[in-house]
């Protein structure tokens, strides 16, 4: 029999199937099952591999030692709270939930049971933020822009959950010290959760930084912009390039300082590979997790706060513009009617 770690994936959606491909490739692997609730997927992308098609995760007791979550985010926590107390290792497709709440709980369950728990935080293993990382020294202020077109994927959460928290974690690597203050605003406008988000982060550190996304755009851009004393860092993740600029000591004989400026590209990588390959690694025991599940409750928490805030501001839009509020304090939206 092959050897592996004995690993499934639950959610035969985009990223599911994506996670599936590595794992059958991956040797330290052997890709036993998918699961779906959806039958009809689960035996399509479990063929493809030579895997058990399944339609309830709990269905994967006793047949694995680690499993991918990749089902809506609304669903993680269930899910992966069953692998957990089933004594399984779980990486939990970003946000890790919803909530902190439950958040810190599965981390809890897992630390309990010595499992691992990772979060898929993916671009973390991105060679552009790999570099970024070894490069920062005392960021002052950061600038974080995250667009792209509309698409039905990720639509259940806002996206503060669906794309900002990239940045979001990103940041908090970065920074590492607390977030003191949050001033967010951001609409729904082809979904029923906002799609446009703006908030300004201040950090106990001094530290500051402002991010936007949003999935009603034109285009496509991912960029990060990093201002330190005496340097400045430009990222851009699309085209995996770091531009530098920094501010060095004057030469000998010299009364100006020195400006240095480079540009540097870096080789497209497969980072869910890299990502999944780094967690059958923590389960071995060779690394921790790049991601830990504490990091992914850390985004999360920073999300609330951005909430919190973006509730505030809709109150006071909505009542300077007669707008209805839902339940949970943000704009209610209905589908407009022609005519």
């Amino acid at each position: 029999m092959t050897e592996g770690i004995r690993t499934a994936v639950v959610g035969a959606g985009y990223f599911g199937s994506l996670h599936a491909d590595k794992l059958a490739r991956i040797p330290a692997s052997r890709l036993i099952a998918v699961v779906d609730t959806h039958a009809e997927r689960a035996e399509a992308l479990a063929a493809k591999h030579g895997a058990l098609a399944l339609t309830d995760a709990t269905e994967l007791i006793g047949r694995i030692d680690a499993a991918i979550v990749a089902v809506p985010t609304r669903a993680h926590y269930e899910v992966a709270r069953r692998l957990i107390d089933a004594g399984i290792h779980v990486l939990i497709e970003k946000p890790i939930t919803e909530e902190p709440e439950s958040a810190r709980d599965l981390v809890g369950r897992a630390a309990r049971r010595n499992l691992v728990l990772q979060v898929g935080h993916l671009v973390r293993f991105s060679a552009v933020a790999t570099a970024v990382r070894a490069r920062i020294r005392d960021p002052l202020y950061i600038e974080a822009f995250r667009i792209t077109p509309f698409r039905d994927r990720g639509t259940d959460v806002s996206v503060t959950l669906d794309l900002m928290i990239h940045d979001i974690d990103l940041i908090l690597d970065f920074v590492k010290a607390p977030i003191e203050s949050v001033e967010a605003i951001g609409v729904p406008v082809l979904s029923t959760t906002e799609d446009i988000v703006n908030t300004r982060l201040r950090f106990r550190n001094g530290c500051f930084a402002t991010l936007t996304a949003s999935r009603v755009s034109f285009k496509s851009e991912r960029k990060m912009r990093i201002f330190e004393p005496d340097s400045y860092l430009g990222i851009d993740f699309i085209e995996r390039s770091l531009r530098t600029v920094e501010r060095k000591p004057a030469a000998i004989g010299g009364t100006r300082p020195e400006i240095a400026i480079a540009n540097q590209t870096y080789e497209e990588k497969d980072e869910i590979h890299d990502e999944d390959t780094a967690f059958l690694a923590a389960i071995a025991g060779r690394t921790k997790p790049l991601v830990t599940g504490e990091d992914g409750v850390r985004a999360v928490e920073a999300a609330m706060l951005i909430t919190a805030s973006l509730k505030e501001n809709f109150a006071q839009m909505a009542r300077a513009r007669g707008l209805p509020l839902s339940p949970d304090g943000l704009l209610a939206v209905a589908p407009r009617k022609d005519g």
